[in-house]
């Protein structure tokens, strides 16, 4: 706790940490809203899948540009402007929601040009942390900021669904809109500390293959990116739980925003957890192996609830095995990469983090549409779940991870 004391003090890393936060509370709200608005608009889950198409679009293409000028911009003001843009399309969605003219094509223009937006956004954001806190706090930081930021993914959807429930969808994109300006302002009050030097300045496309030559240098790199995309193509559940909650539970959008916002409170539920892992403990690379093949088997599980209490418990395990393996291998991504390449390796881990559930919304939607929910979940879980298990058939780089600090004296400069 003493750790965690000093990380809250430094004021800097404070702003940042809330910035963040509160950011990402209206931006999980509106990812649920516009899942919930295109599935009352269209009546279909293959077509709410297209969300995911739209988001992994822009994440796959965009990402590794926005990994080259994490490192080559003020990494503070890359933030500010990407998070200025997700606003604007934010703000265009509430207007022709308010209108009355909003059709599913709007959603899914709007939905890729905020992701197009936070693939500049997100290498940014986590190649800002070593510039806030010094590198035997950065395993703590990164444990601090992914399960308080599913504070804002266990609050966004719930308060999306009260929003959709009194006022409409119109209400979480205008909401969406204040808290991108929240962290804009934050982030001029951020001081960040000179950072090492970085080579000279080599033309953007060599620099790209810089990135990805490290990438696949490294075994850790690369299979902790293949865990990550079994986990997150085939276990893409949100993109069901529109129909869940509307077909299968009949508990309307309050209740829709319930379920959306479940898995998040288990991650809270992990933070405890999580904290001692990436503080103390050892053979993480075996934890978050378990912890990805119980969130396969949990899947299973989930698209068998036959009540909402059920569905709900099931949830919450979803939740804290994801918040597990995530810090895991976040924490393992951060270490391993010198701060000049920090900014592309973790626009080229961004494409398999977030890439890998939107794409994996169109795999799970075209399942659910062909098998059921419960089918869709059964075979994503399945697949998931043999996938990670793969990993203890012979000795490999993940498995023998022993460490986040012991890892940090042996990785490159």
């Amino acid at each position: 706790m003493n750790d965690l004391g000093r990380l809250l003090r430094n004021r800097d890393f404070a702003f940042y940490w809330v910035g963040v936060v509160v950011s990402q509370l209206g931006t999980r709200a509106t990812q649920a809203a516009c899942l919930y608005h295109v599935y009352a608009l269209s009546g279909s889950i293959s077509i709410t899948g297209l969300v995911g198409l739209a988001q992994g679009l822009g994440v796959i293409v965009l990402s590794p540009l926005g990994g080259v000028w994490a490192d080559r911009l003020d990494r503070r003001r890359l933030l500010q402007a990407s998070q200025a843009f997700s606003l604007l399309g934010a703000l265009a969605l509430a207007v022709l929601t308010f209108a009355g003219e909003v059709r599913v094509w709007h959603i899914l223009a709007s939905v890729l040009l905020i992701t197009a937006a936070a693939t500049f956004d997100k290498p940014a954001r986590i190649a800002l942390l070593p510039a806030l806190v010094s590198r035997d706090q950065l395993p703590e930081a990164v444990a601090l900021v992914n399960p308080s930021r599913e504070l804002a993914v266990l609050v966004g959807p719930a308060l999306g669904g009260v929003l959709i429930a009194v006022g409409g969808p119109g209400w979480v994109y205008l909401f969406d809109v204040a808290t991108y300006a929240v962290l804009v302002v934050l982030l001029f009050f951020v001081r960040t500390a000179p950072l090492p030097g970085r080579p000279v300045e080599a033309p953007f496309f060599t620099e790209l293959r810089e990135g990805a030559r490290y990438v696949t240098s490294r075994p850790l790199l690369v299979q902790l990116i293949a865990l990550d995309v079994a986990l997150s193509l085939f276990g893409a559940y949100r993109v069901v739980l529109p129909a869940l909650a509307t077909d299968v539970f009949h508990v309307g959008p309050t209740g829709y925003g319930i379920l959306a916002a479940a898995p998040s409170a288990g991650a809270l539920l992990a933070t405890w957890t999580v904290f001692r892992i990436v503080k103390r403990g050892r053979r993480q690379g075996m934890i978050a192996v378990a912890t990805t093949m119980s969130y396969g088997v949990v899947v299973v599980l989930f698209g068998q609830a036959p009540v909402i209490w059920l569905a709900l418990l099931l949830a919450l395990a979803l939740g804290w095995c994801d918040a597990v393996a995530t810090t895991i291998r976040q924490s393992a991504v951060q270490l391993d990469t010198p701060d000049h390449l920090r900014g592309r390796v973790s626009s080229l881990y961004q494409v398999a983090s977030n890439g890998g559930p939107s794409l994996g919304q169109v795999v799970l939607g075209a399942l659910a549409s062909a098998l059921g929910p419960a089918g869709g979940l059964a075979v994503g879980g399945l697949v998931t779940f043999a996938f990670s298990a793969s990993f203890l058939v012979r000795p490999n780089a993940v498995t023998s991870y022993d460490g986040a600090r012991r890892e940090a004296a042996r990785a490159p400069g």
